[in-house]
């Protein structure tokens, strides 16, 4: 097990690093909770746990928990289903049990069967849905919680129709303004950012939350019907005294155990969250400049720890998230310190200074998610997976548009099913060689033979002529099913009537006799 605290010399890079992730994670923590018609204060508490239990626990060096939008829908559908939030705080529990259940099974492995195309794929339609879900955000049209990423809302908006709306009816100068400066440094930040002295430890979005506070207060000053209001600053939750922080936290009422829609929430929550989250750590391994391996069967123990936690203080469910994420393999995090800083950032800065963080714009929060975006979903990226060919470019697009035009647990379903079927469709290539030279003839397996191949081995053996020599070559296998032993079986013993010699080659070929003599059940292969 690897050490729970990093080395000491990770700091300077994950100190900044976890500054940049809070920023990040703040306004989705408050937009998940909204849109899961869950207090607002339970957003964060998933955002505090997510990254000090879980990152303490979990094996992943860079990989950020929370509240995430993938469960949006099923929360919302929980809670109102329920008696109480405190029962459902109860499924919340009960989820992470399970999920501990899941990682003693093993399961986590389930996650290094998803194609690569597939995850960088949803890695690059996280990144056109920020753009595309922060660009209302950015001119002040702030109707839509932060943290949504479903195609279409309830209420039959989408996620087009709702930039249209923002740019044709809703449009604040004073946000554009913010959100326009905001951008221009941060692009300009990555490349002009000194790579020695004090400078090179200042995160380009720190600088972007002064830039917004601060600037917003000038445009007071200077131009009154310019500034943002409140419903364009972001909300969180404020106490008159530092005595009363702790009833913000709520404890699950245990007393409907024994209800069935407890149960089918925690089963739903602990199957979902589980996915979403071995996908999301897969990605970030894919991600992680040093191409670190996670151990998923730990991170699901880690994640069902974090649920567990959570549940019991009033949280939403927590996964790991992969735009938190991606912000922190961005801003340069070397260890699961920069998670864990996160979430310590988060719980001093609502339990001291909210007033403050609720002067900071969302249109400000939303320069920030923009350029995290684009750099997950660069025209770069498209141009690389075309080189590699359609095997692999079509389950990218495939991927990154079933996401965008759903939402990301769906498309990342079709996209895995799109990837399997060219998985098959390149098994069904030509395993077989067959060719004749007089009587000398030649079948031989290029690769593995499982039922699939029966048809094409049975099709090579129908060609042998009669009254010849044939060599039988499994060589370059390792493993030849039982269908396939079935038809070469039927193959020899047919032979002798029709004056074919047959000879075998491969570690099959030992195994002659037991091929004619032996039914097929008993026959022995590698």
């Amino acid at each position: 097990m690897q050490t729970l605290i990093p080395k000491l010399s990770t700091w300077r890079a994950d100190l900044p690093a976890s500054i940049v992730v809070a920023l990040v994670a703040l306004p989705l923590c408050l937009g998940v909770a909204l849109a899961s018609g869950a207090p607002l204060f339970a957003g964060v508490i998933a955002g505090i746990v997510g990254g000090i239990a879980v990152g303490l626990f979990s094996k992943s060096p860079l990989s950020v928990s929370g509240p995430a939008a993938g469960l949006t829908v099923i929360v919302l559908a929980a809670i109102e289903s329920m008696p109480s939030y405190q029962m459902f705080l109860m499924a919340v529990v009960l989820a992470g049990v399970l999920q501990i259940g899941f990682s003693l099974t093993r399961a986590g492995i389930l996650s290094e069967f998803v194609p690569s195309s597939v995850i960088t794929g949803m890695l690059a339609a996280i990144g056109l849905i920020l753009i595309l879900k922060q660009i209302p955000h950015a001119v002040g049209f702030d109707r839509e919680a932060e943290g949504i990423f479903e195609f279409s809302t309830a209420n039959g908006v989408n996620t087009f129709s709702r930039i249209i709306d923002s740019l044709s009816a809703s449009v604040t100068p004073g946000a554009i303004l913010i959100a326009g400066i905001s951008l221009a440094f941060l692009f300009w930040w990555d490349g002009a950012k000194p790579k020695n002295g004090p400078l090179r430890f200042v995160p380009g979005p720190l600088v972007v939350v002064l830039i917004g506070v601060l600037g917003n207060a000038l445009l007071g000053a200077v131009k009154p019907d310019w500034q943002l209001q409140a419903t364009h600053l972001v909300q969180v939750p404020v106490t008159q005294k530092l005595s009363e922080f702790p009833t913000l936290f709520t404890l699950p009422d245990f007393s409907g155990i024994s209800m069935g829609i407890v149960w089918t929430t925690a089963v739903t929550l602990a199957i979902v969250a589980s996915l979403e989250s071995l996908l999301s750590v897969k990605a970030v391994d894919e991600i992680d400049p040093r191409r670190r391996s996670t151990d998923k069967n730990w991170e699901l123990l880690a994640q069902g720890g974090g649920n567990i936690l959570s549940g019991m203080i009033g949280g939403l469910p927590v996964t790991s998230v992969i735009v938190r994420s991606s912000a922190n393999v961005d801003a340069k995090a070397e260890s699961k310190l920069s998670t864990m800083l996160h979430g310590f950032w988060l719980l001093i800065s609502v339990a001291l200074i909210p007033s403050l963080l609720n002067l900071i714009p969302l249109s400000a929060l939303a320069a920030v998610l923009i350029a995290t975006g684009y750099k997950l979903t660069k025209p770069k990226l498209f141009l690389e997976r075309y080189k590699q060919g359609w095997t692999q470019f079509i389950p990218f697009v495939v991927t990154v548009g079933a996401i965008l035009f759903t939402d990301l647990l769906e498309g990342i379903v079709i996209g895995i099913v799109v990837g399997f079927v060219f998985v098959i469709a390149r098994n069904f290539r030509t395993a077989i060689t067959f060719a004749c030279d007089g009587d000398d003839c030649l079948v031989r397996a290029r690769r593995n033979l499982y039922f699939i191949h029966k048809y094409e081995l049975q099709k090579s053996l129908n060609r042998v002529p009669d009254n010849t020599q044939v060599l039988i070559d499994l060589s370059s296998t390792s493993y030849v099913d039982l269908d396939n032993i079935d038809i070469i079986n039927a193959f020899i013993k047919g032979a002798e009537y029709r004056g074919i010699t047959v000879s075998l080659r491969g570690d099959i070929a030992g195994k002659r006799a037991a091929l004619i003599n032996a039914p097929s059940s008993e026959v022995l292969y590698t």
